[in-house]
């Protein structure tokens, strides 16, 4: 299949989405079909397959862009259209699919209205806007023929697959620890920005000062959690993709305040290469973080966040085989599905489904 992945989120910026759709294009590359990502242009060498929208630098959100226009008609020729998320490059995909009348996926990867304060500076203002948006984004997703979510967790009026977003087993596995310090280190990778409350983890150093923390990523409270970080943090930004088997092996635990993830991929990554997470008790990490590969902490509640860290590195847990279902190859084969589930039959007949996805009756063609 000739399949079109529209995305508002690509390279130069890092993020979980980024990596992602580079990973899905990656495998189904491999499994023989044709990926083109359509995304906003910047700093970035495009392959013959990446296909840049005209954009401008984003005033309300630093690193990302606000795309333009790209004329339809220099797309190349598509059989299917999936789409990662609702901004002006995913409408040009849902007007490209609607325009050849081509099936199309939609992937979940961010409640948006949850990052709307910190653009607007105003929680009033934010909460306006929120309930604003989410019934238009409601609406955008019904128009697609499949809705996919890592986990139940979507915060949308639509009926949804759940679809974990993969992760690469082979490439994110122990190695050889880099040596940080004498001390036991805490760790967190990701975004810096206000929704994934990083500013809790400042706030556990402050009271573990026998731990060394280090904290990789880059974002809008990047320099405002340097300002305030005590000195047994160290914050360092976005490691190369390389090096996260080894930062992920080399700390003693992951942490995470994070209440506004639909995955927490890091999370899971961290477990893959055979470290314990301590997270916060909210959605998603109330189904993907338990006793087998790490512990939760009650939101706000410093006393529980450090019974959390401190049972994550007393105790011996089997992380990698508990994450071991959200595997990169179950969800290609799930993903080949769900596009074979909503292809009409005479363009699918010539690849035989490894399994079978069940869809809500609205999203079958």
């Amino acid at each position: 299949m000739r399949i079109g992945f529209f995305t508002d989120s690509y390279f130069p910026e890092i993020d979980g989405v980024t990596y992602t759709i580079q990973l899905w294009r990656e495998r189904l590359e491999h499994a023989g079909h044709e990926v083109y990502v359509v995304y906003p242009d910047g700093e970035y060498e495009p392959d013959e397959r990446e296909l840049p929208v005209a954009s401008l630098p984003n005033p309300f959100y630093g690193g990302y862009r606000i795309p333009l226009f790209r004329r339809p008609s220099t797309l190349p020729e598509l059989d299917l259209v999936h789409c990662h998320g609702p901004a002006p490059v995913g409408m040009l995909g849902r007007y490209y699919a609607r325009k050849h009348d081509l099936p199309t996926v939609y992937t979940h990867h961010t409640p948006l209205e949850e990052y709307f304060h910190q653009s607007v500076g105003s929680d009033t203002l934010a909460r306006v806007l929120g309930k604003a948006y989410v019934p238009l984004e409601n609406a955008f997703l019904r128009s697609f023929d499949a809705v996919t979510a890592s986990t139940s967790r979507i915060d949308r009026d639509v009926e949804h697959v759940e679809l974990p977003v993969g992760i690469d087993m082979d490439f994110f596995q122990p190695t050889a620890k880099e040596r940080f310090s004498d001390r036991t280190v805490i760790g967190y990778s990701g975004r810096l920005s206000m929704e994934k409350n990083v500013e809790e983890i400042l706030r556990l150093a402050e009271r573990l000062p026998e731990y060394e923390f280090r904290i990789v990523g880059e974002g809008p409270f990047r320099d405002r959690l340097e300002r305030e970080a005590p000195e047994n943090v160290a914050i360092r930004g976005f490691l190369p993709r390389e090096r996260l088997p080894t930062f992920y092996s080399s700390i003693d635990t992951f942490v995470t305040a994070s209440t506004a993830d639909t995955l927490g991929l890091s999370t899971l990554e961290a477990n893959a290469c055979g470290t314990p997470v301590a997270a916060v008790d909210a959605p998603p990490f109330d189904r993907t973080i338990g006793p087998e590969n790490g512990e939760r902490f009650e939101p706000g509640d410093m006393a529980s966040m450090i019974e959390a860290v401190e049972t994550c590195l007393d105790s011996e847990k089997r992380t990698r085989s508990a994450v071991e279902r959200y595997s990169i190859h179950h969800t290609i084969d799930l993903l080949e599905t769900l596009y074979r589930e909503i292809t009409p039959a005479n363009d699918a007949s010539a690849v035989e489904t490894p399994s079978r996805v069940e869809l809500p009756e609205r999203s079958r063609r």
